[in-house]
């Protein structure tokens, strides 16, 4: 991949979606899972010692939770990507001639002439045949190519990392105010978070900080609601 580039103070960030988006995925869901569990546990039934269990439980079973489910479902991608990869590799070399007008078909679609899209088809045929169906057939790159280790780390770290503030809260938390303390605290992170994650993708943040907070708020809302009625229930 070329390093040129006709901006090189103002870079691209497409490169970083991959960890971006199991990190974003990760760290909220991570803060949002375990505020709602804290909060719905707390309004149920108000002891520290039952709410902050349950906090820990949660970030331990939701931060593997998390690795393993990024992991298994990027690793399913990847595996769709590579048996795509061999079928147009045999296609290749059973072929050649169709693929060639295939490719040729593409870049017409693209916008080039015939003689064009033949002269640019068979140039990069012999460059790399392969390489370019994966690309351009395929739309298939380094850039977007599935990483299930990468994903997985990148959302078991964000998340334990997220969902440790609202337990730190609650457990820093008088006896009493533990649910004001950790919503509080739950929204001040969830407006840091969206507004970290935009600026790393370049982003528009006020976009992406209402966003996060907006649903992660409406979750945790959910959450209690379902705690209280249950513990009015048991109560």
């Amino acid at each position: 991949m070329t390093d040129a580039s006709a901006h090189p103070g103002d870079p691209h960030y497409i490169t970083r979606s991959g960890w971006l988006r199991a990190a974003v995925l990760g760290a909220n869901d991570g803060i949002v899972s375990v505020s709602s569990l804290i909060v719905g546990v707390a309004a149920a039934d108000p002891n520290p010692g039952a709410v902050v269990i349950a906090g820990v439980a949660g970030l331990c079973a939701g931060a593997m939770s998390m690795a393993a489910g990024e992991y298994v479902s990027v690793s399913s991608q990847s595996d769709i990507e590579q048996a795509d990869i061999l079928r147009e590799k045999r296609a290749l070399e059973e072929f050649p001639e169709e693929e060639l007008a295939e490719l040729a078909a593409i870049y017409r679609e693209k916008g080039l002439s015939d003689e064009t899209a033949l002269v640019v088809a068979k140039e990069l045929t012999e460059y790399d045949a392969l390489g370019s169906h994966v690309r351009d057939e395929l739309g298939l790159s380094e850039v977007h190519t599935a990483n299930p280790t990468q994903a997985a780390l990148a959302s078991g770290a964000t998340f334990s990392v997220a969902a440790a503030i609202p337990l730190l809260a609650a457990l820093a938390a008088p006896v009493g105010s533990i649910i004001p303390v950790v919503l509080l605290v739950t929204v001040i992170t969830l407006a840091a978070l969206g507004a970290l994650g935009a600026k790393a993708g370049a982003a528009p943040v006020m976009r992406a900080t209402l966003r996060v907070v907006v649903w992660g708020v409406f979750a945790m809302a959910v959450t209690a609601a379902v705690g209280w009625l249950f513990g009015v229930t048991v109560g």
